[in-house]
């Protein structure tokens, strides 16, 4: 029987504070903690060489956790300047290099931005971006995820990124509550039946199958009036949003998820919050 997974976007604080400092050293250490999944950061830049990526993949083939990667911050698939867009399908290209040595089988691509154009046209250049990248990657195994965002001036609604991925089968959602709550400003997940909503505008718009088993990030964030601000931990009892009602959507639905947690250095401590309440 599968079940819904969970693990740490990054290492936490206290994977340094207990002396490790190699990433190498991560899925033997998310493994002890009863995780099952990790998602390599490389949101500043991919700097990593072959033989570090490969050994992190060994390790986590060796210790059974599922691997992902977050590619560079700076990608934009909405990019006005096509000399740059063309050097984030390069960036992209490089991430799925550095996803296959790391045995992961998703990459996660921030959508790009909406600030000083119309959305309609975000959304044009980042479909011609897109379908730029297809032709260049050709027939990956790699899910190619795209996510939701959470400042208001980004491209990255729920309703946008699926909108995205009906571009080419290769792109998938990548569902982050926390950007979702924060650039709706709070108050976006209340209950069951508001988590369901999003589960379900995946479902209509790409599938059940893609809906049941989706790459998500959950973490609590803060927000002003132009949506995000900074990522929080499990601590946080202000802005939300609650993961309790998540977990009981999980489990009456019959979702098998992947979460990974991006809170402030406790991720990995509120990956295994999240994965005991849904276990229990």
């Amino acid at each position: 029987m599968k079940f819904a997974t969970f693990g740490p976007g990054g290492n936490s604080d206290s994977f340094y504070a207990e002396g490790h400092k190699s990433t190498a050293e991560a899925p033997a250490w998310v493994k002890a903690k009863g995780l099952d999944a990790y998602e390599y950061e490389a949101g500043n830049g991919l700097t990593a060489g072959e033989a570090s990526l490969r050994k992190v993949g060994e390790e986590a083939k060796k210790h059974g956790i599922l691997m992902s990667l977050h590619t560079p911050y700076f990608i934009s698939l909405s990019g006005v300047d096509p000399e740059k867009r063309l050097k984030s399908v390069d960036y992209i290209k490089k991430s799925l290099w550095a996803a296959e040595l790391l045995g992961a089988d998703t990459i996660v691509i921030h959508s790009g931005s909406a600030a000083k154009i119309t959305r309609e046209e975000a959304m044009g250049l980042a479909r011609d971006t897109l379908e730029k990248i297809i032709e260049e990657v050709g027939d990956t195994p790699i899910h190619l995820g795209l996510e939701t965002m959470g400042k208001i001036n980004q491209l990255g609604t729920l309703e946008e990124v699926i909108e995205l991925c009906k571009t080419d089968r290769h792109y998938y959602p990548v569902v982050d509550f926390g950007h979702l709550n924060a650039r709706n400003v709070g108050g976006y997940y209340t209950d069951i039946d508001s988590y369901r909503r999003t589960f379900d505008a995946v479902a209509n718009g790409l599938g059940d199958e893609i809906a049941k088993n989706m790459h998500c990030h959950f973490s609590k964030i803060m927000y002003t009036s132009a949506g995000e601000k900074k990522h929080l931990t499990f601590a946080d009892g202000e802005f939300g949003p609650a993961f309790e009602p998540l977990a009981e959507a999980i489990i009456k639905e019959g979702l098998t998820p992947r979460i990974i947690c991006e809170s402030d250095g406790t991720m990995a401590e509120d990956a295994l919050y999240m994965k005991n309440l849904v276990r229990r």
